[in-house]
């Protein structure tokens, strides 16, 4: 064991460190050796170190370099150097979070988590949380509490009695409501074709006038962070009056609630706090290995109502339980790489995370900008958003960035038209990343055009 696990580790630690000088994305020879993998079962396995040592050739050229330092695709953060760690300690723990009783360390970290998380996000010291996969199982976690406390004010138990002939829940999303919180929708039964989309401007926020009269069970869910602009709905104006008319109101703040976390950007998430609920990742801004997701209620009752087990074999609970705010019940010790993070970081060191990523941003949207290029977005986050002419063109530059390897973009629609994403969620990014990411964006463009 003490020898496979250096070995593990000298091998992860060659792989970091060639993140800074390999392509982000993997060759073509890489993935073609791929097919190694898929064998025939033996009927004798092989020894440790070899199986090591075959997923270590195999598996490193034919990653994504997501945790290095050019890799701007779909909101992914690395992994901090203490988050990993962590990680690490926790697997070899291999500890079940299910229960105090399981496991009396992850209860208590998830306990030391969730009040830092609250003091970040400004929601009340009694608040309910739960840790979960990532933001869909966060935003399903969250509406689950809705769905029980509006279903609730009218009488209805849609724990016991399910959804058959209960008073209809109007959900309430604006017009670029990300897919994963529609999702969530689906999977609790309320029908992602009976949403409601409210108009949204032209950074996709919603319109500070686009709520409508309120009747009946409702929960409106706002977006603290659009997957492609970065903008954020107006909370301040849409809460109270939501909040007063009955509504239960979520926030998928998959990683643009962090922006509370940075007085200067703090303003952009000003009034989430007043919301019932949010939906946040971990390993996206606050760079902690996959996978962490978090949900916070200010409710703990209605959390617990729609996630809460009982069972013969598990005693009665005197302490908050990890198993009854949670859709999972076996799972693994998610809490140790955000205690780590935010442990090492503070409150100084994770305002400097967020704002040096949205410094970033700015920097390669003005050099972009400068360069004659349309930047399609108001650069105020860790979003750029550009585009290159017509849709053909814009998608051969996509492309050809992403297999020239210094760097790896994605593309999107927004608003009709093709545009490449450019994310800014990762430690590891210096300011020479950003330069030499500009250079090479801007040195297949112009190839691209004079063809």
């Amino acid at each position: 064991m003490d020898t496979l696990l250096r070995e593990a580790a000298a091998r992860a630690e060659t792989y970091l460190a060639g993140l800074g000088e390999r392509d982000v994305g993997p060759s073509a020879a890489a993935l073609a050796a791929l097919s190694e993998l898929a064998t025939p079962f033996p009927d004798r396995g092989e020894g440790a170190p070899d199986i090591l040592a075959k997923l270590d050739r195999l598996g490193s050229p034919a990653t994504i370099a997501s945790a290095g330092p050019r890799y701007f695709g779909f909101v992914t953060g690395g992994s901090l150097p203490v988050a990993l760690a962590a990680n690490w300690l926790a697997g070899a723990w291999d500890q079940n979070a299910f229960s105090t009783t399981s496991s009396p360390l992850g209860a208590a970290l998830e306990m030391a988590c969730l009040s830092w998380l609250r003091e970040i996000f400004g929601f009340p010291e009694a608040a309910g949380g739960a840790f979960v996969t990532g933001a869909t199982m966060a935003n399903f976690t969250a509406l689950a509490a809705a769905r029980h406390a509006v279903l609730a004010q009218t009488g209805w138990d849609v724990e016991q009695d399910g959804l058959f002939g209960a008073p209809p829940i109007t959900v309430l999303v604006g017009g670029e409501g990300h897919a994963a919180m529609l999702k969530a929708v689906r999977m609790l039964g309320l029908g992602e074709g009976r949403v409601h989309r409210l108009a949204v401007d032209g950074q996709g926020a919603i319109r500070a006038d686009a709520l409508p009269p309120i009747k009946g069970p409702t929960i409106l869910c706002l977006q603290a962070g659009n997957v492609n602009s970065g903008a954020f709905d107006p909370a301040a104006n849409l809460i109270p009056a939501a909040r007063d008319a009955g509504a239960w109101v979520h926030v998928d703040g998959a990683f643009g609630i962090w922006a509370k976390a940075a007085p200067a950007r703090a303003d952009l998430a000003a009034g989430y706090e007043l919301a019932d609920s949010l939906a946040v990742d971990g390993h996206k801004w606050l760079n902690v290995p996959y996978d962490s997701g978090l949900t916070l209620v200010r409710d703990p009752g209605s959390l617990h109502a729609a996630m809460s087990i009982s069972a013969a074999y598990l005693p009665d609970a005197e302490a908050r339980e990890p198993y009854d705010y949670t859709p999972e019940c076996s799972r693994r010790m998610r809490a140790v790489e955000i205690w780590a993070a935010l442990a090492s970081l503070g409150r100084v060191g994770l305002a400097d995370l967020i704002e040096t990523c949205c410094r970033h941003a700015a920097m390669m949207g003005q050099g972009l900008a400068a360069a004659g290029y349309e930047v399609l977005n108001d650069v105020r986050l860790n979003q750029v958003l550009v585009s290159f002419g017509s849709d053909d063109l814009t998608e051969r530059i996509i492309a050809d960035v992403q297999a020239d390897g210094t760097a790896w973009c994605g593309g999107t629609r927004w608003h009709g038209r093709a545009a490449m994403r450019i994310s800014f969620s990762s430690h590891a990014t210096r300011d020479a990343d950003v330069a030499k990411t500009l250079d090479a964006i801007l040195r297949l463009a112009g190839a691209n055009s004079s063809s």
